[in-house]
């Protein structure tokens, strides 16, 4: 199983890319074997530099990052949900070849706030812990204790604190100003001696055993100096003189407007010399310093006076040691200020910069808490945006054809097109085909060709027979039969009983028990079942949960109530999701009495019994179910408390109610109700249901009859 590491930055200018790829080679150096993720790129190149940094440095090979522009035209759409899913769809496909992912976030910027929220979501639906990673810049520790707090606050709850901690990059920083100056400068002559004056670890109170400093990354000027090739792009400059302007870099410039005596100590190694083009003095003392074996990065004309050839030919044997000379029209004043504003990112061809860069900050990492906290288990927790495309998957994969019988009804027609673009499932429509397309012209939908529509006029006869048949015990006959079949619903039915097609989706207009009366009838229970029940999977934010039962039996007793429990623990395990099983009742362990919570304590033990190999507790409240800290509190000793994954309501009441005030006032997508306990799949619709809860009440169905045909398969 693997774990996901997140890494948001907090502000602008952190090095995101040497820390995200610095993580993956300290995981790489204690023998994991750690991938790396680029969900969404902010780059406007062909391809993201820490995607081309990931394959080309550390060796892995992650998926193509979506671009923000397509982000944000998702979003702009309401199509948060779908972006989400691609995202996770990248994601899953990476995941099984690594123990560890490292995910990098997106920076934000003051045109681009939106950013912070796009990075929590990503993190939370790829169920990732976050790690922050932060420039102190010139903070005091009580300013970056308070930085820290807010960014953390933003990841994490105090029931789901996701945030590890933080690691500080380029400690020490003396080319950062005061965050109240707009213009960070570049190029410095020399660190200043309070640079590493803080002690971030003893005076920042953020930081503790539950928020760790991951690592303290100091600032290196190496790291932060472009090559001169990279200056003269930027800034388009004349190339004079080539020289060696692919391998020298410039970590500091010197601008000359004095006397040239008063330059001669600051002719050092990286340093870019500017001055105006008619300063001869000052060029051939930077090339007698470059004779004499200084590695100056080069000399830097301004205001477009270019030496005549007499003097480049004075100074050749300067230019032979590999020096650059570069020409701008640009006076000194803005040249220098071009120069300060230069972007600092490392360009995708400077490899060895950024391999550099990884290695200072793996060599900073506190690698023996990675190790442990690499082994700490984590309890899954499946995403709706997970789920959805897990879904989508297997039923993509199962190939089944649906039946809906509401097929003039406009949200099913839509849904039943979203299924047949998205290859869910094969559905087949029953309405009359001319007011069938109608009603979808009507919707601005063009149902494609190969979309099956059956006219129940033209076939009902077929399934007298066959009615007869299944209903003989009950004294059925062809007259009585043709009259049900009258119901498209139980034309529908017939049709699932006679192996025609796999499963059957309705309830957007029809009640509950004109769905699932049929399919008791026609389909009847599985042999291993005591009822027919139902879970809705609740398709929360940071989760899904499953809610049962919440549309069938109006107050099952204590053995039923174990048979939902275990049903309902079996369905979200074929749908990726861990179970952990809550039996609700208005009270906490034995801390209530009455025949209704005993029902439940009875209920919980029964389930318990027959499912050894299942986590399931009760009498549980809905809180000390869902919530930690109130688990802590009112059931510390339980295995499901705080963390339940999978909700058991005593009562049809209590469930539906639940099921309908969570869905309504948090706003979330609830998929179901889905019927447990049929030998064949069939389904009902809340007739709220939106038509994404019908297409992915569709999906789900396909999923369930690949289920029953293996289970037969199984069985044989």
């Amino acid at each position: 199983m693997s774990k996901t590491f997140f890494i948001a930055p907090t502000a602008e200018h952190s090095g995101l890319t040497s820390v995200s790829l610095g993580l993956v080679r300290a995981l790489q150096t204690i023998g994991l074997n750690a991938g790396f993720f680029k969900p969404i790129t902010q780059s406007e190149e062909n391809e993201d530099r820490s995607i081309t940094f990931a394959r080309e440095i550390v060796r892995v090979d992650p998926p193509a990052a979506i671009t923000l522009t397509e982000a944000q035209t998702r979003i702009s759409r309401g199509d948060k949900g779908l972006l989400m899913e691609q995202v996770v769809e990248h994601y899953l496909k990476i995941k099984d070849s690594y123990d560890i992912i490292v995910v990098e976030g997106l920076v934000a910027n003051q045109n681009q706030p939106y950013t912070t929220r796009l990075n929590i979501d990503i993190a939370s639906n790829l169920d990732s812990e976050i790690i922050l990673v932060a420039a102190p810049s010139q903070r005091s520790p009580a300013e970056l204790d308070h930085h820290l707090k807010v960014i953390a606050g933003l990841f994490s709850s105090p029931d789901d604190p996701d945030v590890l901690g933080v690691i500080l990059n380029k400690v020490g920083d003396p080319t950062v100003v005061a965050e109240s100056q707009t213009t960070p400068q570049l190029f410095a002559d020399s660190m200043p001696e309070s640079a590493l004056r803080y002690d971030y670890q003893a005076e920042c109170a953020v930081i503790t055993d539950q928020f760790k400093l991951i690592g303290t990354v100091p600032w290196k000027i190496d790291l932060l100096s472009p090559r001169v090739c990279d200056v003269a792009a930027q800034l388009a400059l004349d190339v004079i003189h080539t020289g060696q302007i692919e391998q020298r870099r410039v970590k500091r410039i010197l601008a000359v407007s004095a006397n040239v005596q008063d330059i001669l100590p600051k002719l050092t190694p990286g340093t870019l010399v500017v001055t105006s083009g008619d300063r001869l003095d000052v060029i051939l003392a930077a090339a007698m310093a470059a004779i004499s074996g200084v590695e100056l990065a080069g000399i830097l004309l301004s205001n477009r006076h270019q030496p005549s050839q007499a003097f480049l030919t004075l100074c050749s044997q300067a230019l032979l040691t590999g020096l650059p000379l570069l020409g701008t029209g640009m006076d000194t004043f803005h040249t220098i200020h071009s120069l300060i504003n230069l972007n600092r990112e490392v360009q995708t061809d400077d490899l060895g910069r950024m391999d550099a860069a990884m290695s200072l900050v793996s060599e900073h990492l506190d690698l023996k808490w990675l190790d442990k906290q690499c082994q700490v288990p984590r309890a899954k927790r499946l995403s709706p945006p997970a789920f959805r495309y897990l879904l989508s998957e297997k039923a993509r994969a199962a190939g089944k054809t649906i039946v809906l019988p509401e097929g003039n009804e406009p949200r099913t027609i839509c849904a039943a097109v979203k299924c047949h673009e998205r290859r869910l499932a094969s559905c087949i429509l029953v309405g009359n085909p001319n007011e069938v397309r109608s009603v979808a012209a009507l919707q601005g939908v063009t149902l494609p060709d190969d979309l099956k529509i059956i006219d129940p006029e033209t076939v009902r006869e077929n399934y007298v027979s066959p009615m007869v048949e299944l209903r003989k015990h009950k004294g059925v006959t062809p007259q009585m039969a043709l009259a049900m079949l009258e119901d498209n619903v139980v034309l529908a039915t017939m049709m699932v009983a006679l192996d025609e097609v796999d499963g059957l989706v309705s309830g957007a207009v029809h009640t509950t028990a004109n769905t699932v009366r049929p399919a008791l009838q026609l389909i009847k229970t599985n042999p291993s079942a005591k009822v027919v029940s139902s879970v809705f999977f609740m398709c929360l934010p940071e989760q899904v949960l499953v809610y049962g039962d919440c549309a069938i039996n109006p107050d099952p007793n204590a053995e039923e109530l174990a048979d939902i429990a275990i049903q309902s623990a079996d369905s979200a395990a074929a749908f990726g999701i861990e179970p952990k099983i809550a039996m609700i009742s208005y009270s906490t362990g034995s801390s209530g009495s009455g025949s209704d919570v005993d029902k439940v304590r009875e209920a919980t033990r029964l389930a318990q019994e027959k499912r050894p190999d299942l986590l399931i507790d009760g009498p549980l409240q809905y809180d000390a179910a869902s919530t930690a800290s109130v688990a802590r509190k009112k059931a510390p000793d339980s295995p499901v408390a705080g963390q339940a994954t999978v909700f058991i309501f005593p009562d049809l009441n209590t469930g539906n109610t639940t099921y309908k005030a969570v869905q309504r006032s948090a706003n979330v997508i609830s998929v179901g109700p889905m019927l447990q306990g049929l030998r064949k799949p069939v389904n009902d619709l809340s007739r709220g249901a939106l038509i994404d809860d019908i297409v992915f009440t569709i999906a789900l169905t396909a999923v369930q009859a690949e289920q029953v045909q293996n289970s037969k398969a199984g069985n044989r």
